[in-house]
């Protein structure tokens, strides 16, 4: 049972280290031995856990993928209209993004051409921002000709430029850019643009 324990702990030790190294440094820059020292593991230990850095980053990936399903579950169960929720859901994530390396990396994983593998958690998150989109469809709260596909992929589209422009600048990204995105995008995207725009403030 100890040793069943302190497995477990080494797992999880090995899955933050390397989060931490693929967020920083991305998938091919990133090595094994780095990722070892940061756990403070052994070589062994590591390739006893992971037979390989691919095998590493999928680990990474679907835990990353997890905490992203319990969020948007999260925001799902919560009151408000579905564009108000899908508001909710994308702060909540890029706070996420901001706060937890796993999910940072998890995405910076996704969208990395060295990989073989295909997108796992943008594929993901384009399904839950989707499902949001269809659902205000279904309410009436979209605008007449608006697509849901074509504003589930803008949406999608302008959360991974939100990611990337926070880690080039200094530090994560405060919360006025999500709201001046919200503010542009509502106009043209709810049915009621004066409603929806009184949630900005609510949500982000």
């Amino acid at each position: 049972m100890v040793k069943q324990v302190r497995a477990a702990r080494t797992r999880q030790s090995l899955i933050h280290a390397a989060a931490e190294v693929f967020a920083a440094d991305g998938y091919a820059l990133a090595s094994l031995p780095v990722i070892s020292r940061r756990a403070g593991v052994s070589a062994g230990a590591l390739h006893f856990h992971f037979a390989s850095k691919d095998a590493l980053a999928a680990e990474v990936e679907s835990a990353a993928a997890d905490s992203v399903e319990k969020l948007a579950e999260r925001c799902r169960e919560g009151a408000g209209a579905s564009l108000q929720l899908l508001m909710r859901t994308m702060s909540g994530l890029l706070l996420a993004v901001a706060d937890d390396p796993v999910v940072r990396a998890g995405f910076k994983l996704s969208g990395d051409p060295s990989r073989k593998s295909g997108a796992t958690l943008l594929v993901l998150w384009h399904r839950c921002v989707r499902e949001l989109v269809l659902q205000a469809q279904s309410a009436g709260e979209l605008a007449d000709g608006v697509s849901p596909d074509g504003a589930a992929t803008a949406i999608v589209a302008a959360t991974v430029g939100l990611e990337v422009a926070g880690e080039v600048g200094e530090g994560w990204l405060p919360a006025e850019p999500v709201e001046q995105f919200w503010s542009l995008i509502l106009p043209g995207l709810a049915a009621c643009p004066e409603r929806a725009l009184d949630w900005v403030s609510q949500e982000v």
